[in-house]
């Protein structure tokens, strides 16, 4: 039987797509049923995906191959995000200087906490660089971390789990801390939890998502110039 699946799957080339595209869809109607957040649609989605190739004893590299279209929509669904921010940009210009800050900040602390983090583990070098652009979205963090001897697969793996965590959690941090301005939520959203938080933010409000979508684009181009520099401070 198990035979039979792989013989039908390997003759149609867009199965891939169709297995990625229904594992999310069936994620998001489970989330939308039982309305809570940990049921993210991308988490579920992930595991549908892994059970499935598991129990039909697919190689992950077909299913790769065959799924590629999607990962070729990353980097445009991320320059989409910035359609919400140029309907704030008035709000963008008034508070520049305070938006910048937050980011930079951000992400000194993510890349900061990665490396207390490896010092704590005693990290090789590998896994260090492996962890390091954990905050930034698939399309930077993987090829950052394949240039500075990570493992770029890995990495997008940190990458998804950083992104639902912050998803999931955002909303109670910002009520324990008493995070009430939108420009801040966003912010902070988009520069921890890179595009998956910022899913969750344009569900919080307009301005959440667009100082988010701006912070996913800040932190990457920051986490690229900066991760050499703090790669190098492990040998």
């Amino acid at each position: 039987m198990t035979q039979l699946l792989n013989d039908f799957l390997s003759g149609s080339a867009a199965w891939g797509v169709l297995l990625t595209l229904a594992a999310f869809a069936l994620g998001a109607l489970i989330n939308k049923l039982t309305g809570k957040a940990i049921f993210n649609p991308l988490l579920l989605g992930s595991i549908f995906v892994i059970v499935f190739l598991s129990v039909c004893k697919i190689p992950y590299a077909d299913y790769k191959v065959s799924a590629a279209p999607v990962n070729y929509l990353l980097l445009p669904a991320t320059v989409a995000l910035a359609i919400p921010l140029y309907e704030k940009i008035d709000l963008l210009k008034e508070n520049a200087a305070a938006i910048i800050a937050g980011i930079s900040v951000g992400t000194l602390v993510s890349l900061g906490s990665a490396l207390a983090l490896a010092l704590a583990l005693d990290l090789t070098r590998e896994q260090y660089a492996t962890l390091l652009p954990k905050s930034v979205t698939t399309a930077i963090s993987m090829d950052v971390a394949a240039e500075l001897g990570g493992i770029a697969a890995l990495t997008g793996a940190i990458v998804i789990v950083t992104g639902i965590v912050g998803a999931l959690l955002a909303e109670t941090v910002c009520k324990v801390f008493h995070i009430t301005d939108p420009i801040a939520k966003g912010v902070g959203i988009g520069t921890a939890a890179h595009a998956v938080g910022t899913s969750k933010a344009l569900q919080m409000g307009e301005v959440e998502g667009a100082m988010s979508g701006l912070s996913i684009a800040v932190a990457g181009v920051l986490t690229a110039v900066l991760c050499p520099v703090f790669v190098n401070l492990i040998q």
